[in-house]
């Protein structure tokens, strides 16, 4: 028989070890809800004219980020760049439709080595999907947005088995074609167009459309939000709302301006993230895997670009990062305009940008639309507004610079300006650090992104 003793100290001992034999229900959970080609200052969130309450609720309830950007103002590089917290060069997976290197892994290997199930449902761009073993929840059907009967299912079972999860809703809203929302809700006449845009009619009908396709969005944030009060799994999960890169109009997608290459985002977390907080932090997408293996006090693995902003969550910091990098791959976008990179690095305020190819007149899918006819049509009549958005869209120096506080839309070019020669200086000294560190060799890298297209990995 054990002595006296001997139970006292196997008593002490069992209530020491009690918090890291807990049962697994109460580990920490992730849900990332994505959005894709959404302007995050376009929701109401942001002091938009799109309609997003529900994204406003969570907004009541955790921390809105002010200074959030992607690795690339495209869907498939920005995808993988979250999911592998490397930025895209590192990863191999620079252009659109892009695929990375055999090497590389992504976080559903991180969340599955530590007990945890990993799912995701809607769409998915990346490649090769062995480099991405989520559980694909789509049911019978494929289909580029959530299955919210599948995720039922799915957080039913996690519940039921006390099994915790790492879980990405991936939408596909408000990509083009703007057809789902109620587009009446915005009168085309009624709307304030953002100072980018040419004020044509096609234009309007337009931003009418895909404004109602982010109330449409927001519609299924209220439903995740829906499935975790369902099944009590509110208190232990983090969410994180993304609005993604900017949208498919001119100046925003397939450019490193602020609205092209900046995310909405916020995050709830009960308990730890003060309700109705906000920062001004530097934050970038790779930084947010990292972020939740940190909290959920899972292994980071080594060499991931990101950086854990835990402290900034939990109010223990106001920064985070100095600078935030990004770059645009023009080679395998529709429309295609030769080869085209763009490079730019961000700190607080400033925004540089350089052109690789500043002879080439740049296109992408905007070409396209009849509103950009529209806008050429008016810059040919001699409307100014439209003479300097069509010259400007279309023809970029080789450097720009600019003041994000001054100049949110990126519109008044500084490279020149004798005043800001220092922070010319600094920033496209960081920029050549950067792309040096990542293996990006500028226009040769840009030659190369051709064979880093899936559809052309045997080519």
């Amino acid at each position: 028989m054990l002595s006296h003793r001997s139970k006292i100290l196997i008593l002490v001992t069992c209530c020491l070890l009690l918090p890291l034999c807990g049962n697994a229900a109460e580990r920490l959970n992730l849900v990332v809800i994505l959005a894709d080609d959404f302007s995050h200052s376009d929701a109401s969130l942001y002091g938009g004219q799109a309609a997003t309450p529900h994204m406003e609720r969570l907004a009541t309830e955790g921390m809105t980020f002010s200074r959030t950007f992607q690795s690339a103002p495209m869907c498939s590089p920005t995808r993988q760049a979250l999911y592998t917290a490397l930025h895209p060069v590192k990863s191999g997976a620079w252009p659109n439709h892009a695929y990375v290197y055999d090497h590389v892994r992504s976080v559903p290997h991180f969340l599955l080595e530590s007990g945890y199930r990993a799912a995701l449902s809607g769409k998915t761009h990346y490649n090769p999907h062995e480099n991405f073993p989520f559980e694909r929840l789509q049911g019978e059907k494929w289909t580029n947005n959530p299955n919210f009967g599948e995720v039922d299912k799915f957080l039913s079972e996690c519940v039921t088995n006390d099994t915790p999860f790492g879980l990405f809703l991936t939408s596909n809203e408000p990509h083009t074609p703007w057809n789902k929302g109620d587009a009446s809700a915005y009168p085309p006449d009624e709307l304030v167009l953002p100072t980018p845009l040419v004020d044509t009619p096609k234009t309007r009908t337009d931003f009418s459309a895909y404004l109602a396709e982010i109330t449409y969005f927001d519609s299924q944030v209220g439903e995740a939000l829906a499935a975790l009060e369902k099944h009590g799994l509110v208190d232990d999960t983090i969410v994180i709302v993304l609005t993604e890169q900017g949208n498919a109009f001119p100046f925003a997608k397939w450019t490193c301006y602020d609205i092209g290459i900046g995310s909405g985002m916020v995050i709830r977390w009960p308990g730890k993230v003060a309700a109705g907080s906000t920062s001004d932090a530097l934050i970038e997408y790779v930084d947010i895997v990292p972020t939740f293996l940190d909290a959920a006090g899972l292994p980071i693995p080594d060499g991931l670009d990101g950086q854990s902003f835990q402290a900034v969550l939990t109010g223990k910091s106001t920064t985070h990062k100095d600078y935030a990098y990004g770059l645009q791959t023009s080679t395998g976008i529709n429309e295609f305009p030769g080869y085209y990179g763009i490079r730019t690095v961000r700190d607080e305020r400033y925004r540089y940008i350089r052109n690789l190819t500043p002879w080439v007149s740049f296109r992408n899918a905007v070409f396209r639309n009849d509103y950009w006819n529209e806008w050429v049509d008016a810059a040919a009549a001699g409307e100014p507004e439209a003479m300097f958005a069509v010259r400007r869209y279309q023809h970029r120096p080789a450097e720009e610079l600019y003041d994000c506080m001054a100049d949110p839309w990126n519109r008044h070019n500084l490279i020149d300006d004798p005043a800001f020669a220092s922070v010319k200086a600094r920033l496209s000294g960081k920029l050549e650090a950067w792309m040096e560190e990542q293996g990006d060799q500028g226009h040769a890298t840009e030659i190369e992104a051709f064979h880093r297209i899936w559809k052309n990995r045997e080519k």
